[in-house]
């Protein structure tokens, strides 16, 4: 099958995680990237470990297949360069504060009297408007003022951390990925393009749902580790076994909590989660504690009840299931060693051969491809 965006031209303007993750999936779809990176280091994810014989693995997994320019976007020539991009381009993505672009004069409203196709992506912490527009924040502060972090974040002397970044990839990759493919489609029937005003945090209020509709519709109290997908209810939480490993138990329905209990010999008056929460679950915790993981793991298995071991990263990456669907099949080529890529929610259709493998540009390797001057090093 023919890659979906294989005309697809798309500049490259983000740096880290939310916006080079969005312009990976367009790229693994067929689109042409281009990054922007400044001269001299790059973009900062370069310079993060760990490395390969000196390469980041990281800024490698979330830039492999693209083409890179190493340019000063301030300096009085870049316009030269950039404009035969601009002109020609379908679509850009940058990730600074508002009112940077257009300082540099590659704001939207410079940029759609150059091509007004353009569909021009801009990926921020709080949008282009709003009092917060302007204020520096990172993942965890996205999530905090969204109020998703106060649901289930820990005992106060020891909080828990997140285990994602769901603001940067579920409210700024996804989105974008998503309102581009879109506005790509409208513009076939308008042949106009758009200004896409990603906001993280506002994306990640959908990671809730169910707290909208009791905290925010409902009016209900939503206190930490109280809600029912947050550690209120003892059919579904986290319980630690005998050797540490812990223990998901999401047995949600009651066929599958029965089920559970059944293999844990949980007392029937003591079955009851909804009446009694705190006594339901000290005694599930009690009884998984017994035994290690390995005595639970094939009992649960076998009652098919939701409730599985979790998993390290790296057991994840070797579970024979994954295996069989050829997730980790796509190959990456870090300083000349083939390592698994990062799996991305693309159908293998729509991709380049899974076997193909990719490598991370050198900073400035495409300058004269497109006419810009020969990277500076440090």
């Amino acid at each position: 099958m023919t890659q979906p965006l294989k005309d697809i031209l798309v500049l490259d303007f983000s740096t880290l995680l939310p916006g080079p993750m969005a312009t990976l999936m367009l790229s693994e779809a067929g689109a042409e990237v281009i990054k922007f990176e400044r001269p001299g280091t790059g973009e900062d994810a370069r310079l993060t470990a760990p490395k390969i014989d000196g390469e980041s693995i990281g800024f490698a997994v979330l830039n492999h297949g693209k083409r890179s320019v190493a340019i000063d976007l301030k300096s009085k020539d870049a316009m030269d360069v950039l404009r035969p991009l601009l002109e020609k381009a379908d679509v850009l993505v940058e990730q600074f504060r508002p009112g940077v672009m257009d300082r540099l004069g590659l704001g939207y409203d410079t940029v759609r009297e150059i091509n007004p196709g353009l569909i021009y992506c801009s990926i921020t912490g709080y949008g282009q408007t709003g009092p917060k527009a302007a204020v520096a924040g990172h993942d965890l502060n996205y999530v905090g003022d969204a109020g998703i972090l106060s649901l289930s974040r820990g005992p106060d002397d020891d909080p828990t951390m997140p285990f994602g970044l769901i603001a940067d990839i579920g409210g700024g990759t996804y989105p974008a990925v998503v309102n581009i493919l879109l506005a790509l489609i409208a513009r076939q029937a308008s042949g106009r393009g758009t200004h896409l005003d990603i906001a993280m945090s506002e994306g990640a209020f959908a990671f809730a749902y169910w707290a909208h509709a009791e905290g925010v519709i409902s009016g209900q109290e939503t206190r930490n580790a109280s809600g029912r997908l947050t550690g209120g209810l003892a059919r579904y939480r986290l319980y630690t076994a005998a050797d540490g490993r812990q223990i998901a138990v999401g047995a949600l329905e009651e066929k599958f909590w029965q089920a559970f209990c059944d293999v844990i010999g949980q007392p029937q008056d003591l079955r009851d989660d909804w009446s009694d929460p705190i006594a339901c679950a000290a005694e599930v915790a009690r009884r998984l504690g017994d035994q290690p993981s390995t005595h639970w793991e094939p009992l649960l298995a076998a009652a098919d009840c939701c409730c599985s071991v979790v998993k390290t990263p790296a057991e994840a990456a070797a579970d024979p299931h994954f295996t069989a669907r050829g997730v980790f099949e796509r190959q990456l080529n870090i300083s000349g060693r083939k390592v698994p890529a990062l799996p991305l929610p693309i159908v293998p259709a729509f991709r380049s051969p899974a076997g193909s493998a990719g490598r991370a540009a050198a900073l400035g390797e495409d300058n004269a491809r497109y006419g810009a001057p020969g990277p500076e090093t440090e």
